[in-house]
């Protein structure tokens, strides 16, 4: 019997029109979007379905953007008769594991995001933060590289993807610094990330901090399924533990990797990418290739995972 997980994609994953076409055919996708635009004051339709991508790319924006999209296009998939067993998210992500969960609403977390991405492009002034990622590196080697260019400032490994990939945040000079010594020292490939804050780097906890004090004013209730914690890669389903995590996942390493195994662990071996892109299907691939991996992000992507799925379920 297949158990499914649904997985939810972080920043960086938005593109303009996502969302679109599932809302069009689908009233409870476009009910999605219409709470959003009357929570938030703002047209999400018009940003998603046509916001250009330098609107979608300011990090208030995308955050609750991507929130709406992939709760949209769960919305959708649950109306065909699929529902994950247990979720997670990259980052970001982790907010649309919450609400698929009945942890969260979708209204508090859509407010809670659009803060916590404001909180966090404020916490590092503009060009003193980047991020970078390391291709073809293990953990760690990586590590030794980051603590001699810790002299430049902060530098610290903030997602494990993948084998293989690594992404680093910190100070722009100490990134830089640390990109020089992992290319001398064997990495394949170093690039630098087209972002405006070095993320999950402990120079963000001032947002943590900020976001703390926003979720004293939000609901949060215990999981109704397990989700994955970024922060240690464990189930988290208590409602105080769940607080916490959100607060240190700011500032902390992102340990996408392990989160997956651990749903491997427990028996998971479906997953569907619920949300736009496919950048977290990829990683999976690369982390187990015998696991079926599907994602949702407009009709023909809906319709062949529903056949996969069915399918599969027939055979058993």
């Amino acid at each position: 019997m297949q158990k499914i997980a649904c997985i939810f994609p972080g920043q960086g994953a938005q593109y303009p029109g996502m969302g679109k076409e599932l809302a069009q055919n689908y009233r409870e996708a476009m009910n999605i979007f219409d709470l959003a635009s009357e929570r938030l004051g703002i047209d999400m339709k018009r940003l998603c379905f046509e916001g250009e991508d330098k609107e979608l790319e300011k990090t208030e924006n995308t955050q609750p953007s991507i929130l709406t999209a992939s709760i949209a296009m769960l919305e959708v998939l649950k109306l065909k008769g699929i529902e994950p067993q247990i979720a997670a998210g990259l980052s970001l992500g982790e907010y649309s594991a919450l609400v698929a969960s009945n942890a969260i609403s979708f209204v508090d977390a859509v407010a809670l995001v659009k803060k916590r991405g404001k909180y966090m492009q404020e916490a590092v002034p503009a060009g003193e933060g980047t991020m970078a990622a390391i291709m073809g590196m293990e953990r760690g080697a990586v590590a030794d590289c980051l603590k001699m260019a810790s002299g430049y400032g902060v530098v610290e490994a903030a997602n494990y993807n993948c084998p293989g990939q690594i992404v680093i945040a910190g100070h722009t000079k100490a990134v830089e610094k640390a990109c020089s010594i992992l290319k001398e020292n064997g990495a394949k490939r170093v690039i630098m990330l087209p972002v405006s804050a070095p993320f999950h780097s402990s120079l963000l906890k001032p947002a943590g901090e900020k976001l703390a004090i926003e979720l004293e004013n939000v609901t949060i209730s215990d999981n109704k399924l397990p989700v994955i914690s970024n922060v240690n890669a464990q189930v988290i389903m208590d409602k105080y533990e769940i607080k916490r995590c959100l607060i240190d996942q700011v500032s902390r390493s992102v340990l996408w990797e392990d989160s997956i195994r651990r749903m491997i662990d427990m028996g998971v071996d479906t997953f569907i990418e619920v949300g736009p892109g496919r950048t977290l299907s990829a990683f999976i691939k690369k982390i187990d290739k015998s696991l079926y991996v599907h994602n949702v992000e407009d009709i023909e992507s809906l319709e062949s995972t529903i056949v996969s799925i069915r399918e599969r379920l027939e055979c058993n």
